[in-house]
């Protein structure tokens, strides 16, 4: 190993795979952040890339900066961000000796600025172990997290941690060890490593703070009905019921805010707009193909009321509802078979895209406070119905032993 990628203190990470229009504006941002606020450290920029031929390698190295760059990329066909995360894991690794903190940082983020980098680096060296972001972000935006992620850490672990699968966060090389120690399955490889490093971090106890970094700018999407998806709802069911005996006790009031860094005032959103139509139609051709399979594992009542919705073209989930749905699938998923899970995680798809426009129709006149309230009276409704999960449980009991004395 060089001495420039040798005894390294301070690490920054832009993972990436085809970045090659806004890994250079995100590199110079980091490297005046490192300059600025970690200049007594030995600093490195690592891009961990997917082998992208869009020539990102050649963007991020051309870029001139004062920190030294390292660039690593996975094998030609190796694609998911959980790859390339672990590519910077075992980098850092042989840093052991030396290294003091590490922070990711997306690569196609146009809002980054150099404070970020103190936001999210400065809580590791104070002695925390993970920094997660506080954005200011459009409801349109990060919708797995807002009905489903957020709502279900928030009701079932009574962690109130806004962003736990957010691209930006800062860490300690303790809890990277206890990363690399933990069992990483397909999904974890791909998109579902954020909410992988977030869960293990709450289950091993680790040091979690928040950090306020403002608006969150980058090539946004709509509701995503592709593999992030599928990546990061297989990963969150996974672990949650792995360490279920953890969690199923615990009493859920209003859980206890982390302690906060960085911004107080968050400011405005990034401007998006939707179209609702063609939602609509990427719900129906999603739900149609899996209404048989919603109905063995859904309630009579909410069967008939999804049955009404698609008949009528109207759509709204309300909050008692959804929690009732996304519970009943978590506990079917609990005691599926493999392919069951799968299909599963798939038959979620059009209902959580069917919340994600009841709520942009309640929503979308909203201030940013008042979406955030709203999101947070979600995340409470699934704590006071973590009962109804419970109650699966005892259901399930008694028809077992009903058979048993048949």
């Amino acid at each position: 190993m060089s001495n420039q990628t040798s005894d390294i203190e301070f690490i920054v990470g832009i993972p990436s795979y085809m970045e090659a229009d806004s890994i250079s504006f995100v590199t110079k941002q980091i490297d005046r952040g490192l300059n600025e606020y970690f200049g007594n450290l030995k600093c490195i920029i690592l891009n961990v890339d997917n082998n992208s031929d869009d020539d990102t390698k050649g963007a991020f190295l051309s870029t001139p900066t004062k920190t030294p760059k390292h660039y690593i990329t996975t094998p030609a066909g190796i694609k998911g961000k959980g790859n390339n995360i672990l590519n910077l894991f075992n980098f850092a690794k042989k840093q052991s000796d030396t290294l003091k903190g590490i922070v990711v940082v997306d690569a196609d983020l146009r809002s980054i600025v150099p404070e970020w980098i103190k936001y999210l680096g400065e809580p590791i060296l104070e002695g925390n172990d993970l920094v997660l972001p506080l954005y200011s972000r459009h409801q349109f935006d990060g919708t797995i997290t807002n009905h489903i992620c957020y709502p279900l850490f928030y009701g079932l672990l009574g962690e109130d941690l806004r962003q736990p699968i957010g691209g930006e966060f800062g860490f300690s090389p303790r809890l990277m060890n206890y990363w690399l120690e933990q069992k990483w399955n397909t999904s974890t490889q791909q998109y579902g490593i954020d909410i992988f490093m977030t869960l293990h971090a709450i289950f091993g106890n680790f040091k979690i703070c928040e950090s306020g970094i403002g608006a969150k700018i980058h090539k946004a999407s709509a509701p995503k009905l592709g593999p992030m998806f599928t990546q990061v709802i297989t990963t969150l069911f996974d672990i949650l019921l792995s360490k279920e005996s953890s969690w199923i006790d615990i009493q859920t009031h209003r859980p206890t805010q982390k302690k906060r860094f960085g911004l107080k005032r968050l400011g405005p959103p990034q401007a998006l707009k939707i179209d609702i139509r063609e939602l609509k139609e990427k719900l129906r051709n999603e739900y149609y193909p899996r209404e048989k399979l919603l109905k063995k594992h859904l309630s009579d009542y909410a069967n008939m009321e999804l049955e009404k919705m698609f008949l009528q073209d109207v759509y709204s989930i309300g909050i008692l509802m959804w929690t009732q749905v996304v519970y009943h699938l978590l506990f079917s998923y609990r005691n599926g078979s493999t392919q069951t899970k799968k299909d599963i995680v798939e038959a979620l798809k059009p209902l959580y895209f069917t919340r994600s426009v009841t709520f942009n129709y309640q929503t979308w006149r909203y201030s940013t406070k008042y979406v955030e309230e709203a999101i947070l009276e979600q995340a409470k409704a699934f704590a006071s119905q973590k009962p109804y999960y419970l109650g699966l449980h005892v259901n399930n009991a008694t028809k077992k032993a009903a058979k048993l004395i048949v």
